[in-house]
């Protein structure tokens, strides 16, 4: 499935509706209502890179009600895969940090707490404020994480658990989004271990120069949950000014479709800036390998 310099998706049929693929140093954004299918898409992308780049993604779990997000069951059953999990999301050790045994995980989730709200609206002045708390200090562990696995050649991210946000700018896990997309993925590499290692950069400095990467190859995608469960509904939907939908290269809408009597599921692309792709609202089916799109 690989198409020149396309990234593939990891899901057959859904290169072919994108023109070959996503583009390199995109963020790419799925969106749907929870149970649709939204975790498989993101383990079949994370899946594709070990093919195309020799090396799978990782995953960065935001999730912070409290469900199981299932990604060690899903990708063992899926792929064989065994996912192993960063260490605590409050240790960074950076000791070593580039010796070629270290390893960073392929999967983090990074708040530890659950059953959580996430906006701000939704919060009094003293949870807020322990939000804003626990952000800062799950930074570090959150750049170690994709500067770690990037620098080792992984060039795709999977971020799951986004929760709904009428105002996103109000949600602590849009902010950190935020944060990934444009102080790490948008960044020199260089940049991104001044960050990390701050006083201690000049000591690793020479590593830090043997171990580059282009930030212009790395596909970010960011899986996101939807109120709405239709898909006729998010069709419909506006873009918010200034929020993830606006800021991404290519949206993915799955929902539900009527057939019928019954009910089905269907994908659409809603947005894949600087290249063709199919404008058909296509159906799709879960699989025990996982998304299947394009069903005869």
């Amino acid at each position: 499935m690989t198409h020149g310099d396309r990234v593939s998706t990891g899901v057959p049929g859904l290169d072919e509706m994108l023109g070959g693929g996503f583009l390199p140093g995109t963020i790419v954004v799925a969106l749907g209502a929870t149970g649709i299918g939204k975790t498989q898409l993101g383990l079949q992308f994370a899946q594709a890179g070990a093919s195309q780049e020799g090396r799978r993604g990782i995953l960065f779990d935001m999730a912070c009600r409290g469900d199981s997000q299932s990604h060690s069951q899903y990708a063992r059953k899926m792929f064989g895969w065994e996912m192993e999990a960063a260490g605590a999301a409050d240790d960074v050790r950076l000791e070593g940090f580039f010796d070629a045994d270290r390893r960073h995980g392929d999967y983090l989730h990074v708040f530890d707490h659950s059953g959580r709200r996430v906006t701000r609206r939704d919060l009094d002045d003293d949870a807020w404020r322990l939000w804003q708390s626990e952000l800062a200090e799950r930074l570090a562990r959150t750049i170690a994480f994709f500067y770690g696995n990037f620098v080792r050649g992984v060039r795709r991210a999977v971020i799951d658990g986004v929760e709904p946000a009428d105002r996103p700018g109000e949600s602590v896990q849009f902010q950190l989004i935020e944060y990934i997309y444009h102080q790490i993925f948008l960044k020199d590499p260089d940049w991104v271990a001044r960050d990390l290692f701050r006083q201690a950069f000049r000591r690793n400095e020479s590593a830090v120069a043997q171990h580059v990467y282009d930030p212009k190859k790395v596909v970010c995608l960011v899986l996101a949950t939807s109120h709405e469960a239709m898909l006729d509904d998010l069709i419909s939907r506006p873009l918010g000014e200034g929020d993830l939908l606006s800021n991404a290269n290519t949206i993915l809408y799955l929902g539900k479709v009527r057939e019928g009597h019954r009910l089905g599921r269907g994908l659409y692309v809603a947005k894949h800036r600087g290249s063709a792709c199919s404008e058909e609202i296509v159906p799709f089916e879960i699989g025990e390998k996982g998304l299947r799109v394009g069903l005869q």
